[in-house]
């Protein structure tokens, strides 16, 4: 079982009701199950605090992040001088490089090998963007470590880190590389985290054995992502082999489902569901 956060485990308010109590249930059970997230504006030990706090049993080694995603898309690429634009929070799980410009406001005498753009939310400025534009444009890796549309924030729906990655792209005419949901390797390395194997080699050999990334994958049976986007989660999930199920809890809209091409493979009304 892959679970989201935001919208499925947590709201503005705190944990979704039953969310405690399913993630238990899964443990008193001996379900293998991950909570993977797109949020960049956190560190994994921030995000496991976060739940922890919310009375929500989660381990470090089973909090799959996009960041994390991303730091590892790097280091096998031998990627070793990075621009930033993920919140200062976040820093931490790109530590091992050495960070110039963007959030970490420092300085260096090389260029940025690459450009690792996240959710800014309101510290994105003109001046930001132009930033990363500049680096892209001189031969910087795009790296987005998520491009979702929207997400429900404190006032209501708000718009997420995709739109930044959809101008920068539009800017330069460069297509980003994406680390996290719905990105298939993403959801591989879950899986494979979860088989307890090596997520990169795991995702490698599956794209040698399926003839690349551009087929669609084998079925991976027994392994379901719940989440509340019907993009990233269902159909992310779904493109990489995998169960979708969608909650009508978080940013979930009767309306969007109805007018989606995208059917989840099963709807609840929330992961309290997952209760045994």
């Amino acid at each position: 079982m892959l679970l989201d956060v935001d919208g499925t485990l947590l709201s503005e308010s705190g944990a979704v009701p039953g969310a405690a109590r399913a993630v238990q249930s899964l443990r008193r059970r001996a379900v293998p199950f991950r909570v993977l997230t797109n949020i960049t504006r956190r560190s994994r030990s921030a995000v496991v605090e976060r739940l922890r706090r919310h009375d929500i049993d989660v381990r470090a080694e089973e909090v799959f992040t996009s960041v994390l995603a991303g730091a590892q898309w790097l280091r096998r690429r031998s990627i070793r001088v990075v621009a930033p634009y993920v919140a200062e929070e976040a820093l931490a799980d790109l530590a091992e490089f050495t960070l110039v410009g963007g959030m970490s406001r420092r300085t260096g005498a090389d260029a940025p090998q690459a450009v690792v753009v996240g959710d800014l939310g309101e510290s994105w400025s003109h001046a930001l963007l132009n930033e990363a534009f500049r680096h892209v444009m001189n031969g910087a890796q795009f790296v987005a470590l998520q491009r979702g549309r929207y997400w429900l924030g404190p006032t209501g729906l708000e718009v997420d880190a995709g739109a930044y990655v959809a101008a920068l792209e539009y800017a330069t005419e460069k297509q980003a590389v994406v680390c996290g949901k719905p990105n298939t390797e993403f959801f591989l390395g879950a899986v494979a985290s979860l088989k307890g194997e090596d997520l990169a080699a795991a995702a490698a050999a599956d794209g040698t054995r399926r003839g690349g990334p551009s087929r669609q994958p084998d079925r991976v049976p027994g392994v379901v992502m719940v989440g509340d986007d019907l993009w990233s989660d269902v159909y992310g999930a779904q493109q990489a082999g995998l169960g979708g199920w969608l909650v009508r809890t978080g940013k979930f809209r009767t309306d969007v489902l109805a007018e989606s091409d995208v059917r989840p493979d099963r709807v609840i009304e929330s992961v309290a569901e997952l209760v045994d």
